[in-house]
């Protein structure tokens, strides 16, 4: 928690240096344990080497040992694998400037790099597809090497720009060059600190259980061959179209404040031993933002199985309308709710715990992760792609079920109670259930045959449905709207203006 002070007070010395050097190895472990996915190794002189290497062992996997699509259908898949494999190594190169990023909460740097370079590879896709659609997979790989390519960039070079900057020297920056932030090993140092090596281990194996967990339904299509390709490239549409709540709305969420927790609290240690008012204030954070996940969530689980079938007919015509899309898309409304509960919870439950409750939670999701993907495996041969979400579903409520226990038991010994987040007023309840049902007559009988016309009233009718909700929501939960006003909405405006 008082990582910036003593790093910049060790900039003197070669001993505070070592210190230093130290903290950053800790600030891109609790920084990279709350990442979706990644690597949380202590230093990028490992992280690249194994990255190269995981990419050449996977690219064998994929290229010689599972099938590969005929040529004439899916041209140029044998670039396309080394085209992915290279930018993820690309990747991992910016990561350190990543985590300086994500631990100083420099918010508008992350908006503006991933931003600028989801613009380029989608006007570099665009401007592919119309000129050259016969290249195939050449077009998304070369797509994918840019986007990672500019983002790199844009972290290297603003830091380039930054440090040493009287910018940075007014703020303490516990790093004056660029240099700093490569891999330094001084003859008096120990190659390995076993310290951080076995909390790095740990935060490993959670990482790769996570990754089971969170994408174990691609390897099990993949590996398994449960699906043909064309049911997969359904899959494929209905679960990018569903995640974009996901990636755009609740990954930052959960990025922002898991720095904010793991800042606020500290790890591992009793609630009476520590800052009251710092258990307040994460108590009362905690308790609004799951109020707010869980009105997104509900939202779009109700609003979502009412207009999935006119989405998909939009999106992709009667191909995808027509056929087991429109159920597969309604399931994952469902699915996008839990998802929602489950990252604040899983936020909160990183943040906090110690080294040996980590150990403990990677045998919880051991266990987890082997009857998901049995799960997974059975349910799709019984209903097929669906079978698919139903696994998830099931994934994510014994994640959510795990980590309120986990806060309950956090806060048992405080008078706060965060989880009364996850409790709504009946009247919004009711409003809710008003709306599913209207709008759910309204697809039956306007939706998707009946003509331009009738889609734009049932647009409508979710039209005035959605405006109802917002405005029960404005007058019921008045206590989440001043939160969003003075956490949320501030933050990002004085972001901005800087």
């Amino acid at each position: 928690m008082h990582a910036p002070a003593e790093a910049a007070a060790a900039e003197g010395s070669s001993v505070a240096g070592r210190r230093w050097r130290r903290q950053r190895q800790r600030w891109a472990l609790r920084t990279c344990f709350g990442r979706p996915a990644g690597w949380p190794l202590p230093a990028p002189s490992c992280r690249v080497p194994l990255g190269v290497c995981w990419s050449v062992f996977l690219g064998w996997v994929w290229l010689d040992i599972l099938e590969v699509p005929d040529e004439n259908a899916v041209p140029y898949y044998n670039f396309g694998v080394v085209a992915f494999g290279l930018s993820a190594v690309i990747e991992l190169l910016g990561e350190p400037f990543w985590v300086l990023a994500q631990v100083h909460l420099f918010v508008r740097l992350k908006v503006i790099a991933e931003s600028l370079s989801i613009i380029c590879k989608c006007f570099l896709t665009v401007i592919l597809v119309v000129t050259y659609p016969h290249w195939g997979l050449y077009i998304f790989s070369l797509a994918q090497l840019l986007y990672t390519s500019v983002l790199v960039l844009c972290y290297i070079m603003y830091f380039m720009m930054f440090l040493g900057s009287p910018e940075a020297t007014k703020k303490s920056f516990p790093v004056t060059r660029m240099i700093s932030v490569l891999p330094n090993f001084g003859q008096d140092e120990e190659f390995v600190n076993w310290e951080e090596a076995k909390l790095t281990w740990s935060f490993f194996k959670q990482s790769f259980l996570k990754q089971v967990l969170t994408e174990g339904e691609r390897y099990v299509m993949t590996f398994l061959n449960v699906l043909n390709f064309g049911d997969q490239g359904v899959y494929d549409i209905v679960n990018n179209l569903g995640s974009l709540t996901a990636r755009f709305i609740f990954l930052p969420i959960e990025e922002s404040f898991y720095v904010y927790f793991a800042k606020v609290l500290e790890r591992g240690k009793d609630t009476r031993f520590q800052k009251q008012d710092d258990i307040s204030m994460a108590a009362a954070v905690l308790e609004s933002l799951l109020k707010l996940v869980l009105l997104i969530g509900l939202t779009i689980t109700v609003f979502g199985y009412a207009y999935s079938q006119l989405a998909l007919d939009l999106y992709g015509g009667s191909m995808l309308s027509l056929g087991s899309g429109p159920s597969l898309l309604r399931c994952y409304s469902l699915y996008v709710l839990l998802l929602a509960v489950n990252g604040v919870t899983e936020c909160f439950t990183f943040a906090s715990m110690c080294k040996e409750e980590v150990d403990r939670y990677n045998f919880v999701m051991l266990a987890l992760s082997l009857v998901f993907l049995c799960m997974s495996y059975f349910l799709t041969y019984w209903q097929g792609s669906i079978g698919f979400i139903f696994a998830n579903c099931f994934n994510m409520g014994i994640r959510i079920a795990h980590s309120i226990r986990y806060i309950h038991n956090y806060f048992a010994q405080t008078p706060y109670k965060p989880l009364k987040g996850l409790l709504i007023s009946p009247l919004l309840l009711v409003v809710y259930v008003i709306c599913g049902v209207a709008m759910g007559f309204s697809e039956v009988f306007l939706c998707c045959d009946k003509g331009w016309l009738a889609r734009l009233i049932h647009v409508a009718v979710g039209a005035l449905c959605f405006t109802a909700t917002l405005a029960t929501i404005f007058f019921t939960e008045t206590k989440l709207i001043h939160f969003v006003k003075k956490h949320i909405l501030s933050r990002y405006t004085k972001e901005v203006l800087k």
